[in-house]
């Protein structure tokens, strides 16, 4: 399992909307404005300079999630946050329930299949329409896998860092 102090990437601002210094923000968390109740965050740009960063306000609006940060008073201000990385330590999130996992606690962990053939680990894991989907690495090739349970991912063992899944290996 990974260690509980890390941070963790709940989302990153998109771009500037507006003249007022709104940003378009891409959350990944459930639902997508539960990302403004983590705060205080830690931003990240792409050279991995860091800041914190606290007192950001937003809303959902069905079709984008709209941020307000305190230094951005306008478009000019806004724009300049376009591509930050949005973390918070993995500390701050509430646990998650019962046969729930967070992505970033599954991401590294060995995959098998119920006939013991090794996978490699769970790169990463992404949203669809129908289902989320685990994405196995090992040297060789990457296997996308539904994550849907118990029919494909049948157990998680966090303890031994192990997920195990109905799945052919030459698929």
């Amino acid at each position: 399992m990974n260690d509980s102090g890390h941070r963790i990437l709940l989302g990153r601002v998109l771009g500037a909307l507006g003249l007022r210094g709104e940003v378009r923000i891409e959350s990944w968390t459930e639902p997508r404005d539960a990302i403004f109740r983590y705060q205080p965050w830690t931003l990240r740009d792409a050279q991995g300079n860091e800041r914190a960063c606290s007192g950001v306000r937003g809303r959902d609006t069905g079709k984008h999630v709209l941020a307000i940060f305190p230094e951005a008073a306008d478009r000019d201000a806004a724009e300049a946050l376009t591509g930050l990385e949005i973390h918070v330590p993995r500390s701050a999130l509430p646990p998650p329930a019962p046969g729930e996992y967070y992505w970033a606690d599954l991401e590294g962990l060995r995959v098998r299949t119920v006939e013991g053939v090794d996978l490699g680990r769970v790169s990463h894991l992404f949203s669809t329409g129908a289902n989320d989907v685990l994405v196995a690495r090992d040297d060789e090739r990457e296997r996308m896998i539904p994550f849907v349970q118990p029919q494909y991912v049948t157990a998680i063992d966090l303890e031994q860092g192990l997920v195990t899944v109905d799945w052919d290996p030459e698929f």
